[in-house]
């Protein structure tokens, strides 16, 4: 698995502070974007509540310049459009001056795995909680049919977003099903998961991004404002996100180990926003648009 570690919402729109959207050949001339998968089932939203269907278009640019940072000191210094930070370690203060500046802040967690440093860690039932996750000390998958049991969490950590002033959260370990959690889950259970998480979302005014889950994207595109990729060019995986462009969407891609002068040029073409991290997402960055070479 890859994946990454670690009040009134005013949604954005800093079009202007931003590069202008680029388009090119290769995505302006491809098929229509695919439809929500029909065969899931899903509970229809009260009617005080907003459907993903009438959210506004996001206000988040295709071509963006960004930061993720979870490690170190952060650096808020960097003449970006868009800051992804940890959910719980960002200090409100932190993303209210980001914002102040009409920089894009999504707040990151993870949805589909017990963090047990986290300060929620005990609100979680001893029956959602599965196989420890291999190779990340500390994290235990959930059993995300149990909607039931997690939708409280789940909802207060958005609430907590909203209080801090976030302006879209990033969901982590949205594709269990495709791991080995413990549990039986299928596709639709995590369909049925993840569009929970958008829909919750988007209710409080909170945009949302998809990780990875690449699988799931014509099935998820309509619910998810964006997406954010780990090393779809080491996995040869990048034509799968082209969706989220096509449908005016961003993509961010994180390659770790890759040189940029492998992938950029690629990347570029592709309409991606990508760039060069650390795997512990400290400030280090080497981002597409700047002099890689």
């Amino acid at each position: 698995m890859r994946r990454i570690s670690i009040g009134v919402l005013l949604v954005l729109f800093f079009g202007t502070s931003c590069d202008a959207p680029a388009t090119t050949s290769a995505v302006a001339t491809d098929a229509a974007v695919p439809t929500a998968l029909e065969a899931v089932p899903t509970e229809p939203p009260p009617d005080n509540e907003i459907s993903p269907t009438v959210v506004p278009p996001l206000p988040i640019p295709i071509r963006a310049r960004w930061q993720i940072q979870y490690t170190g000191d952060i650096d808020l210094s960097l003449d970006v459009d868009v800051y992804n930070l940890d959910l719980f370690d960002t200090d409100a203060a932190d993303i209210v001056q980001l914002r102040g500046r009409g920089v894009f802040v999504m707040c990151y967690f993870s949805a589909g795995s017990l963090e047990d440093w986290r300060p929620d860690a005990g609100q979680f039932p001893s029956q959602v909680l599965g196989k420890a996750m291999e190779g990340w000390e500390g994290e235990t998958w959930l059993d995300i049919r149990q909607i039931d049991l997690l939708k409280p969490i789940m909802e207060a950590r958005l609430d907590l977003a909203v209080e801090k002033g976030c302006d879209g959260v990033d969901p982590d370990n949205v594709n269990g099903y495709t791991n080995d959690t413990g549990f039986p889950l299928t596709y639709e259970d995590q369909i049925r998961f993840n569009i929970f998480l958008a829909e919750a979302a988007h209710q409080r005014g909170l945009k949302i991004g998809l990780k990875n889950d690449l699988e799931q994207i014509p099935d998820l595109l309509p619910y998810f404002d964006w997406e954010l990729n780990e090393e779809c060019f080491s996995f040869n995986e990048c034509e799968m996100l082209l969706p989220f462009v096509k449908a005016g969407k961003p993509v961010f891609v994180i390659q770790y180990n890759t040189p940029p002068g492998e992938f950029c040029p690629q990347a570029e073409e592709m309409n991606f926003n990508a760039m060069q991290k650390n795997w512990e997402l400290d400030a280090f960055r080497v981002p597409c648009e700047s002099d890689y070479e």
